[in-house]
Order: C-alpha cells, then sequence, then structure tokens
C-alpha cells in the first residue's frame, strides 16, 4: 500500500508538466497569423495613394493600419498624410488620428466584404469637417514578401563613386529631413547652382520616408564642395553625386594636360576647341559661345542658311550644350567632354519684311535628334581621346 503511495506521488510532477505542454502547444491545424496589403484600393479617396495593411488569424482580421496620401485642395500640389490603427470587429474597421502636416482629426469607418478572392470596402472618413464617401470593390491583395519587392526606388545618390561613368559630374543629390528641409534650402541662396523644381515638391514617398531628396545642378568643379558642406548640415542624410545629362555614348575621355591653367579648366581654349569642330560637322558658322557659372554647362550657337525654300532666305539657328569636368571625384590627370544633341529652328531674318513661321518641330519629343554630322567621333579625334563601350563597359580609343 506504501509503495503504491509513493509511486503515486511520484507520478504528480509529471502529469503537471504534461498539462503545462498540453496548454501551450498550438492545436493542430490552428489557423496562423500573416501579414496581407492593399495598395491599388480605388474609389478611397480621389486622387488618393492608399496602402491598408491588414493582420490576419487565418481569414479572419484582427487588425489593420490605414496609410493615405492625398491632397487636401483639389489639384494643389500640398499633400498630406494620415496613418490610422484600426480595429477589427467583424467586418467594421474602424480607427482616429490626426493628419500628419495639417493636424486635421480623422474618423475611419469601414465596412469590410469578402468577395471571393477580392474585398470590398465601403463606409466613410471623415478628415476635420469633410466626409469621404468609400466604395472600393474587387481589390487584390499582397502578401508581405510581394509588397517588399514591389518598395523599389530609383533614388540613387553616390557619395564616392569611383568614377562618373555611373553618375553625373553636375548633378548633385540631396537627401534631408523634411523638418530640416526649408532652412537647408535657404542656405542654397546666392550660390551658383540651379535646384529642381520638382524635387522641392513634397509627394507621398517624401512623407512615408520623412525625408526629401534635392536634386541640383551646379559646375562640376563646384560638386565636390558642395557635396562636403551639405554633410555638415543638421537633417542631411546623404549627399552625393547622382544621375544628371551626361550620356555616355556622347562622352570623350581625353589626356587633362594641356587643357588646364594650373587646377582650372581653360574655359577659352575648350570652348574654341569644341566650336570649331563643330562649325565643320555641321556646316555653320559660330554665333555666340557662352559658360553658363550655375551649371557648368557651354553653350554654342550656329547658324546656317537654310535650305528649305532658298530664295526666301531663311536662317537656320543650331544650339548646341556641352559639359567639361574630371573623370571622376578627386585628383585626375583626365578630362571627360559631354557633347549634347544639337537642336535647331527656323526663321526668317533677312533683311526687310519678315515670314513670321511657326516652328511646329521644337515641341515634337518623339522626332529624330538632328544630325550633329559625326560631332563626337571628330572631337575624340581633335581631342586624342577614346569613347565609351556599352558592351565592354571600358573606354576604348577609336
Amino acid at each position: 500500500m506504501r509503495a503504491l503511495l509513493f509511486s503515486l506521488l511520484m507520478l504528480l510532477p509529471a502529469t503537471d508538466l504534461a498539462r503545462a505542454q498540453s496548454k501551450a502547444a498550438p492545436k493542430a491545424g490552428a489557423p496562423t497569423t500573416e501579414t496581407r496589403y492593399f495598395t491599388a484600393l480605388d474609389g478611397f479617396m480621389d486622387g488618393a495613394d492608399v496602402i491598408l495593411k491588414e493582420t490576419r488569424q487565418g481569414r479572419v482580421v484582427t487588425s489593420a493600419v490605414l496609410d493615405v496620401c492625398y491632397a487636401p485642395a483639389k489639384g494643389s500640389d500640398h499633400k498630406d498624410r494620415f496613418v490610422a490603427n484600426l480595429q477589427a470587429n467583424g467586418p467594421a474597421l474602424t480607427g482616429t488620428t490626426q493628419t500628419t502636416s495639417d493636424k486635421a482629426p480623422v474618423t475611419v469607418k469601414l465596412a469590410r466584404k469578402q468577395n471571393g478572392e477580392t474585398v470590398d470596402f465601403k463606409g466613410q472618413i471623415s478628415i476635420g469637417t469633410t466626409v469621404h464617401e468609400i466604395a472600393s470593390n474587387d481589390n487584390s491583395d499582397l502578401s508581405e514578401k510581394e509588397y517588399l519587392e514591389n518598395q523599389s526606388s530609383d533614388e540613387s545618390i553616390a557619395s564616392a563613386p569611383k568614377d562618373f561613368t555611373e553618375v553625373s559630374p553636375e548633378a548633385v543629390g540631396i537627401r534631408v529631413s523634411l523638418e530640416s528641409a526649408a532652412d537647408f534650402l535657404k542656405t542654397l541662396k546666392g550660390q551658383n547652382l540651379e535646384v529642381t523644381l520638382s524635387s522641392l515638391s513634397v509627394g507621398c514617398d517624401a512623407l512615408r520616408a520623412g525625408t526629401l531628396v534635392i536634386n541640383l545642378t551646379t559646375d562640376p568643379a563646384h560638386a565636390p564642395a558642395l557635396i562636403a558642406k551639405a554633410k555638415t548640415f543638421p537633417g542631411v542624410t546623404a549627399a552625393g553625386w547622382t544621375n544628371g545629362i551626361i550620356q555616355m555614348d556622347r562622352t570623350i575621355l581625353f589626356p587633362a594636360a594641356g587643357w588646364r591653367d594650373g587646377d582650372k579648366l581653360n574655359r577659352d581654349k575648350i570652348a574654341t576647341t569644341v566650336a570649331g569642330v563643330l562649325s565643320q560637322t555641321l556646316g555653320a558658322t559660330l554665333a555666340t559661345s557662352a559658360w553658363n557659372d550655375n551649371t557648368g554647362k557651354l553653350k554654342l550657337t550656329f547658324k546656317k542658311p537654310s535650305t528649305l525654300v532658298p530664295s526666301l532666305q531663311l536662317t537656320e539657328t543650331i544650339e548646341v550644350e556641352a559639359m567639361v569636368s574630371a573623370d571622376k571625384p578627386g585628383t585626375t590627370d583626365k578630362l571627360l567632354l559631354w557633347v549634347g544633341n544639337p537642336t535647331d529652328t527656323t526663321a526668317d531674318e533677312s533683311t526687310g519684311p519678315k515670314l513670321n513661321i511657326n516652328d511646329d518641330s521644337t515641341g515634337d519629343e518623339e522626332a529624330e535628334p538632328r544630325s550633329d554630322g559625326g560631332a563626337v567621333a571628330a572631337l575624340a579625334k581633335e581631342l586624342k581621346g577614346q569613347r565609351w563601350d556599352s558592351e565592354s563597359s571600358t573606354w576604348q580609343s577609336p
């Protein structure tokens, strides 16, 4: 009897442990928790960029996050955003928050309906005193893996590129926090540079990232100092070179010897040489030549008689932009010359009464570029330079 009682007492701890394990272990076939995303929600708010993130157990939604970026005024470039954590109560999704910029109160009341493989959303979103009726049907969702794969960015800022074959020497990109962006832009006033207007717009990507990428164009010789100074400004998280005007098939690599006065480019010599070669290949006479101190570009203008209707004595004006820079940041004994595609206009510049001409070809983006008569090849020969071979990604002698 005593032996039996002892055996029962010894079994108790094992029984308790088994019960605890039984409670902790999930039941076989229990629904798993997963995250799904809706990123193409039409009918939510006019022109809004909407992301709805749902957390589910099986097919049951347990919570959701609604991220909406929108224009408070129709047609306005100003964007605002709100992120609302939504509670799930059956098909109802509800929550409150406020907008990021304008601090307007937001109330979300949505009804979710499974419609086969897609989902319908109906309800209201109130922002301040404005009520938006929501009717968004046949929405397909994405897995978290699919959603993250779609979050691509074409932003490219290289703080220390090995050379200027992937980024452009005159193009500078600066990523700065939204809170610091206005103060940083004020420091650029009065400097020899140009700010790209579109980069001043705070869009949905910037609101969600909390940063703004400001794109600048400056003389390649000034870019290193500009980048170094920008890196010291509070709120700047990245500064470097980015994509710009350089097209490798229209770029020449050539020795710097003979084209510098000390550490500065001999602009007069470069302009005279480029203009001389282009005059021959274009069959035109140089009219003007000027360097832009803000961008470092050389703008050349040529004129020649138009052959359209010779008796009218019309004049064809051809414009070509060019740029010279070091081939890489830092000390180097080589230079790059980029030559843009020529553009031309035709006008009556004869004496006496003029024929007014509407040159409708200037706005045709699909038109073939005007021939430069082999200018890039001729300049490569004149400068004893090399051209870029895209197949081998190397510089090759002509």
